[in-house]
């Protein structure tokens, strides 16, 4: 039974709204988030990514830094300003991009349903990016920005975020400058028993995107747990923000790999390594139009990659995706890349950039050699999850991505 609760969300006033909003703070390194930031005193990234105050030298993990997001955080409370709803709400968040369109429901979840895995999580997480979040929830008091959460659809939830929609005035509708329609609806109080209710039918719920923050929501509560001598189980610290879809509605695109050196192999040996697990033939395409089939960019060519006889999977559910055969018999075995969330040989790429950038960068000589794959599905995510284990880092990218700044989750 999953847990889903109501809360007052500090939002900004409607009229700034699209001059807080700013990208999750995890897409964008340093000198991106302070390009975006620039000109403008009121962008979200000032808390998410404070470390835009300082000069380069300036440790992102310093306290300074951490003190310095509480105090943008206060700041932006007083001057955009940024308001606390007086009664506790389910927010409908409906994002609009190309051909797609998601509708979630905000609100919070249970930390101890995450810790006991009713909410199920399919990517390991990084302890330095832990540390990360779980120090600006503790310094701000405030969660940030949503976790990307879905589940099988139900009809009657469906059908209540609708009437909500056809008949309510969003409190904030812009679109940003890579054209995603951001709206936000304030559902009607009648309608959180309802949801709560039907919720609670879900055996499980699934972390899409957002696994650092959930992992970092956890090691708060038990941070702030240990400061309260009168814990009760019913403070804000004990729930995180996130925003449920229904799986049938999101779209994943690939997460694309370039390599930097090639295991001191040349061009010709690199190919003929390759071939002891994969056929390889030249390609007039740049990705996958299917499953089973791996892109590789080389010698400012496109190949396609299939698995042969060689190519034997594990049991694991997870063994069988692309990423993995991907990873299993070429990156490791070829390249010397046993663990690609460590190893700096390797850089990945979010298929909303394309395939123009793994070009760009083995033209340049930047990499040596670049990967594109066939995007995971909904149900190869669900699946995995069930059974307990993880993908690779880096197989699933999300888009279009929620804004932060929007709806905060103060604990």
């Amino acid at each position: 039974m999953a847990v889903i609760r109501p809360f007052k969300g500090l939002r900004p006033d409607p009229r700034v709204a699209h001059l807080v909003a700013s990208v999750p703070y995890d897409v964008v390194n340093r000198e991106e988030a302070a390009e975006l930031a620039k000109d403008n005193p009121i962008s979200f990234l000032r808390v998410t990514r404070s470390e835009v105050e300082f000069d380069k030298k300036t440790d992102v993990y310093s306290d300074e830094v951490y003190q310095k997001a509480n105090s943008n955080m206060q700041r932006l409370i007083q001057e955009a300003p940024l308001v606390t709803d007086d009664e506790a709400s389910f927010y409908i968040y409906r994002l609009i991009w190309k051909d797609v369109i998601q509708v979630g429901i905000a609100a919070t979840f249970s930390v101890d349903d995450y810790n006991n895995d009713i909410i199920m999580k399919h990517e390991k997480t990084r302890r330095a990016k832990e540390d990360d979040r779980t120090n600006h929830i503790v310094t701000t008091n405030v969660q940030t920005g949503a976790v990307f959460l879905t589940y099988k659809g139900i009809t009657d939830v469906n059908d209540l975020v609708e009437k909500t929609i056809q008949n309510n005035d969003p409190v904030y509708d812009f679109t940003t400058p890579d054209e995603v329609t951001h709206t936000i609806w304030v559902m009607p109080k009648e309608a959180n028993d309802i949801i709560t209710f039907e919720i609670e039918k879900a055996d499980h719920l699934y972390i899409a995107d957002g696994h650092h923050r959930a992992a970092s929501a956890s090691r708060a509560q038990k941070v702030k747990l240990e400061e309260n001598a009168t814990h009760t189980g019913e403070e804000e610290y004990n729930y995180f923000m996130a925003v449920l879809f229904p799986a049938e509605q999101l779209k994943i695109l690939p997460y694309n790999r370039a390599v930097f050196e090639l295991n001191n192999l040349t061009n010709k040996d690199f190919i003929e390594k390759v071939k002891a697990n994969f056929t390889i033939e030249d390609s007039e395409t740049s990705s996958p139009t299917e499953k089973g089939k791996i892109g590789m960019y080389l010698n400012k060519k496109w190949h396609m990659l299939t698995p042969n006889e060689n190519v034997i999977p594990g049991e694991a559910v997870g063994d069988k995706l692309d990423v993995s055969l991907l990873q299993n018999f070429l990156l490791e075995p070829v390249l010397g890349i046993s663990d690609p969330r460590t190893d700096n040989n390797i850089d990945f790429i979010g298929g909303i950039r394309g395939t123009e950038e793994l070009e760009k960068r083995v033209n340049s000589n930047a990499a040596k050699v670049a990967f594109t794959l066939y995007p995971v599905s909904v149900d190869d995510l669900i699946n995995i999850s069930n059974a307990g284990e993880t993908m690779p880092p880096k197989s699933t990218w999300f888009e279009p991505k929620l804004r932060d700044g929007l709806v905060v989750h103060t604990i």
